[in-house]
């Protein structure tokens, strides 16, 4: 089968009324909304590195468009479309088949269309999705605004996705396998947090990544991190070390002023919020557990160890 059949029998199909000219064509066409910026962003995907090989390819295929729409919900924005390219080593119709079909169900779920990308061969499974969104001219959250008072939160439970990777069949796994990225929360975040982050990489190396840009500190309560039941079994140290080092859970990291806080919790959310630290002006990250400090030492996840 060649490139362009595999095109047309599993990434071929009617685009939102919102693209100009999608999948078939040299390039796509959008025409962006007035007044408004565009969002882009884009990840790898490689076999036995960002997921194992036994993945099922409808959970690969998920999963591969939703850690791009998490990270364009990170910025406020609203996701609008996709462009993929994918390496493939041989030509597999049933993988190709829960592919496409895990793909196309994230993005009918958060109302995104495939406008276009690129199909070849490679010794190695590799997919690159870039997603692209749109917001506000001037509203996108980033990473550079927390101040100091400004509240630490963070959207669902952490830890899940990297306690899956370690006890595969677990229920956890689906966290693992099918992340959810927080569209709804990112945008009902624009206006009111200072500072946003996607946790990808453990959440105190992305929440890190905030008070470097920022050039504020921080200060964490250990007893408020969102630990899902199946990990409160483990000993403490066990559920500090996949909350905090863990990475894939997908939520969202922000910073928010206690007035834009209350604001927040006024608001329907269809995803529950912990209030699990404060931003402070000393340029470090501090771990606080009953108000006796604890000195820890995290390292999230190294795309290059």
């Amino acid at each position: 089968m060649a490139e362009f059949s595999i095109i047309d029998t599993y990434f071929h199909r009617q685009t939102s009324a919102s693209v100009d000219l999608g999948v078939g064509d040299d390039s796509a066409l959008l025409t962006p909304p007035p007044q408004q910026q565009l969002v882009i962003c884009a990840d790898t995907l490689v076999a036995g590195r960002h997921f194992p090989l036994d993945t099922s390819p409808h959970a690969i295929g998920w999963k591969s468009v939703a850690v791009n729409l998490s990270d364009i919900a990170a910025m406020g924005a609203k996701p609008h479309s996709i462009l993929l390219a994918l390496s493939l080593p041989q030509i597999d119709h049933d993988w190709l088949k829960g592919f496409s079909q895990g793909l196309y169900d994230c993005c009918d779920q958060f109302g995104v269309s495939l406008i276009g990308g690129d199909t070849t061969q490679s010794p190695h499974l590799t997919i690159s999705v870039t997603a692209l969104g749109w917001i506000e001219t001037g509203k996108a959250i980033t990473r550079s605004g927390a101040q100091a008072g400004d509240y630490v939160c963070v959207s669902g439970t952490v830890g899940d996705a990297a306690f899956a990777l370690h006890n595969l069949g677990h229920p956890l796994q689906k966290r693992l396998d099918y992340p959810t990225p927080r569209c709804q929360l990112g945008q009902k975040l624009k206006g009111l947090a200072s500072s946003m982050i996607d946790v990808s990489d453990g959440l105190a190396q992305d929440l890190g990544h905030i008070l470097k840009a920022s050039k504020v500190g921080a200060t964490l309560e250990l007893n408020q991190l969102p630990i899902s039941p199946d990990l409160q079994n483990l000993t403490q140290e066990q559920q500090w070390q996949y909350a905090l080092a863990g990475g894939d859970d997908y939520e969202l990291c922000f910073t928010i002023s206690p007035q834009n806080y209350e604001k927040l919790l006024q608001q329907q959310l269809d995803v529950n919020i912990s209030k699990i630290g404060q931003i402070t002006q000393q340029t470090e990250l501090t771990f606080v557990q009953n108000g006796v400090d604890h000195s820890l030492q995290f390292h999230g996840y190294q795309h290059f160890a």
